[in-house]
């Protein structure tokens, strides 16, 4: 059985690494760098072990070396701060799925993750996510 039968169809799967890691990627239909520059793709990471601010390797500390990580970015600098650390991949998982769902349903205020605001792109992910007059919120 798939372990993401419950991921919203705006997710696609980026990849999947050996020890579970697993990138998603919001529309990449859209936000495919010919609109919106490369880094926009919003992503979320599934890591075993502390990811770094950037995309990119994955080291781990010796605080999170076992933990999982679920981290939802809107560009490499830009995240969600409230970094998830679970005890085991099954519950990363599944809070992976509900972070989809609630960026999905417009439940994610990405507009107030960003010092600079990008008018285009917040207006672009306000229809995908039926936030629809959310911009002045």
């Amino acid at each position: 059985m798939d372990e993401l039968t419950d991921l919203p169809d705006s997710w696609a799967v980026w990849s999947r690494g050996d020890d579970g890691r697993l990138v998603l990627a919001y529309r990449p239909d859209v936000f495919d760098a010919a609109e919106f520059p490369a880094p926009c793709l919003p992503t979320l990471y599934l890591t075993h072990g502390r990811r770094t601010r950037r995309p990119g390797r994955n080291p781990t500390d010796a605080t999170g070396a076992s933990d999982w990580f679920v981290t939802l970015y809107l560009e490499p600098d830009v995240t969600l701060e409230d970094h998830d650390r679970y005890p085991t991949r099954a519950e990363a998982l599944e809070r992976t799925v509900e972070l989809a769902r609630a960026f999905d349903d417009g439940e994610i205020d990405y507009r107030g993750l960003y010092q600079v605001p990008r008018e285009r792109y917040f207006d672009r992910l306000d229809e995908l996510t039926g936030r629809g007059d959310a911009k002045t919120e």
